[in-house]
């Protein structure tokens, strides 16, 4: 009787930590994680509690990794946009539609879920640390980019880049709620021109600014999607 190779074993373990996940994302989504335990999560994944337990010590330990799965969607998502054909402007400004709308969809999709991801802010964070570095690296590609190509005029890449990821994050929860009462007004699309504005005077941009309407925006999210 052959011995399973590392490889089948190692892939085998992945798909139980994925089925772990799975099920207590769906669980949390729906009783929210205070109200979910180990236990439920045996139950639904179909797997016994030991089992669990050889993945996560504890239920904080899911709940990263159940956070930390939905955020490497988004890490995804925007390495697929700097990756994309377009201008570094294009890129750039994509690419903050891309964060804002991703992180939308995974809040609304994880129903009790959403009301954690914010009033848990201190735990998020932890979870999110190294996700936001990520991010960091593929704004700071996306600025070299438009320096090198003379579009951009940025002195200091990395603090740029560092300021700019962390104003995307200060508009994620303003720009869910607005989401919520249905965008497209005349307000909220005044903000989306200052705010395309204020980043592009920011990197040095002196070329005529493109407002990227909401219909065209989407498009481009479904396409990322499917990729």
């Amino acid at each position: 009787m052959k011995t399973p190779s590392r490889n089948k074993i190692r892939q085998s373990s992945l798909r139980t930590r994925e089925l772990l996940i799975d099920a207590a994302r769906q669980l949390f989504a729906r009783f929210g994680v205070e109200k979910t335990t180990m236990n439920d999560i045996a139950e639904a994944s179909k797997r016994g509690r030991r089992t669990v337990y050889m993945y996560f010590n504890s239920k904080s330990d899911v709940f990263y990794a159940v956070v930390g799965r939905e955020l490497d969607l988004l890490c995804k998502r925007l390495e697929a946009v700097a990756e994309s054909e377009g201008s570094a402007p294009e890129k750039l400004m994509s690419l903050i539609y891309t964060h804002m709308d991703t992180i939308l969809q995974v809040v609304m999709r994880n129903g009790s879920l959403k009301a954690q991801f914010f009033n848990d802010i201190g735990r998020v964070e932890r979870v999110r640390y190294k996700f936001d570095l990520r991010e960091q690296d593929i704004i700071a590609s996306i600025l070299e980019e438009g320096n090198r190509d003379g579009i951009f005029s940025v002195r200091d890449v990395k603090m740029t880049a560092n300021i700019l990821q962390h104003a995307f994050k200060g508009l994620e929860v303003p720009y869910i709620h607005r989401q919520t009462r249905r965008m497209g007004s005349q307000e909220f699309d005044s903000l989306r021109r200052a705010a395309e504005y204020l980043v592009f005077r920011g990197v040095g941009y002196r070329g005529e600014i493109h407002h990227i309407p909401a219909q065209k925006q989407d498009q481009n999210n479904n396409n990322t999607e499917k990729s």
